[in-house]
């Protein structure tokens, strides 16, 4: 857990560091040059940006060179020498990187088109319900080319037709909630820059509306996209809890949603102990009474699926003896017709019963993973597909294992 946090500083000043647009060198330079002393080099820069060292005595300078108050990156060095009271701060010029800053919907009200009213905007939010719908049943790569085209018909709308204040920040939010159902099917069809840009545009066409829950939930599904792809853990740990900021006035519903992003990207990064709270912050604010109905967009959260999120948070955390049984549970409750979930929630299955040393049952449920795969165009499940290949790897000495490794060799050899 140390090196783990240590290599979280490190990416928190490395961001600092970018955001300056400084190299490891020109920082050392300015913090030489605040002291008199050369004492400090771009290769001891670059290990603490690599967790290997904790700046101790450079911190007051640092807060110094990069604007921010001293006890932030005091408390980010607690952190990382281990402190559980403190918390890895949130930079806000690392969030300004990462989140869109110029709006990309500043030709509304055009008076060149037709106008338009709240008829189209509901029509439009039909179809975005519809997809994610679609989104329960098919796949990514079966719905991705009919979710771009709505997405772009949609924006096309926006730009091209008049419209009135309050009808031109509903149509703003009914593109930002169509750009997160697309980013969505983008991610699962394997297209990761497409997903991150299109996330981008919904975050930009939401706040332009001034919706704060449609904001914080495209915040929130930008970070789980992220804490899925190599090297960018930190960053989704920085947009879930931004999520989490920006929609505190969110529903219930809602609210559990963007918790359970904080708990899945604190597992990324393997901070048990943020993530345990956060998977209890979301069942708390699932259960919470509320006047105001919930958002369409949140149709699918209730408990069963927040207990999917504590087993895939048990799985990755190597804690087996509550992930089996849970599991176990989930899949007998869970509707068949969802396959891509079924197969994927299997696959944490099989990876947990490796980790409880139970191979024959591992290699049941991976068997029946990589049985649906063929007719899903999902790449998230094929990923999965193989990473629970690997895992059993460990026991390939079992009759069971063995045999399903060598069939689905080709998985592992690309």
């Amino acid at each position: 857990m140390s090196d783990q946090r240590r290599a979280q500083f490190g990416a928190y000043l490395a961001s600092l560091r970018r955001t300056k647009r400084w190299s490891q060198s020109q920082l050392a330079e300015r913090l030489c040059a605040s002291t008199g002393v050369d004492s400090v080099t771009r290769s001891e820069v670059s290990r603490w940006e690599h967790g290997k060292r904790i700046p101790e005595s450079w911190l007051p300078q640092l807060a110094i060179a990069f604007g921010i108050p001293l006890h932030e990156i005091q408390n980010a060095a607690a952190y990382a020498r281990g402190d559980t009271a403190a918390r890895l701060p949130i930079p806000n010029p690392a969030l300004a990187e990462l989140l869109p800053q110029a709006s990309e919907f500043t030709s509304a009200g055009s008076t060149l088109g037709r106008r338009i009213g709240k008829n189209e905007v509901s029509l439009i939010a039909a179809r975005a319900h519809a997809l994610r719908l679609a989104d329960d049943v098919l796949s990514g790569g079966d719905l991705l080319p009919t979710a771009v085209r709505e997405l772009e018909a949609a924006t096309h709308l926006f730009k091209e037709t008049y419209h009135s204040g309050e009808t031109s920040r509903q149509l703003l939010s009914v593109i930002a909630e169509m750009a997160q159902i697309t980013g969505w099917i983008s991610s699962d069809a394997g297209r990761c820059e497409e997903s991150e840009r299109v996330y981008r545009l919904g975050i930009s066409a939401a706040r332009e509306a001034d919706d704060a829950p449609v904001t914080a939930n495209l915040i929130s599904s930008l970070a789980y996209h992220l804490s899925n792809v190599p090297g960018r853990e930190q960053d989704a740990v920085w947009l879930a809890q931004a999520a989490v900021s920006a929609g505190r006035t969110a529903t219930p519903r809602a609210r559990a949603v963007f918790f359970d992003r904080i708990a899945w990207a604190q597992t990324r990064t393997e901070d048990a102990e943020v993530a345990m709270k956060a998977l209890n912050d979301a069942h708390d604010a699932l259960s919470k009474e509320s006047d105001t109905n919930e958002p369409q967009w949140a149709y699918w959260v209730n408990r069963l699926e927040l207990e999917v999120m504590d087993a895939r948070v048990y799985t990755e955390l190597r804690r087996p003896l509550r992930a089996v049984p849970l599991l176990t549970r989930i899949m007998s409750q869970y509707d068949a017709s969802y396959t891509r979930e079924t197969a994927l929630y299997r696959s944490w299955l099989a990876i947990a019963l490796a980790d409880a040393n139970e191979p024959e049952q591992a290699a049941y449920e991976a068997e029946q993973v990589l049985s649906s795969m063929s007719a899903l165009t999902s790449d998230r499940v094929t990923e999965r597909a193989r990473v629970v290949l690997r895992r059993l790897g460990e026991f390939d000495a079992v009759p069971a294992v063995q045999s399903l490794r060598r069939e689905h060799m080709y998985l592992l050899e690309r």
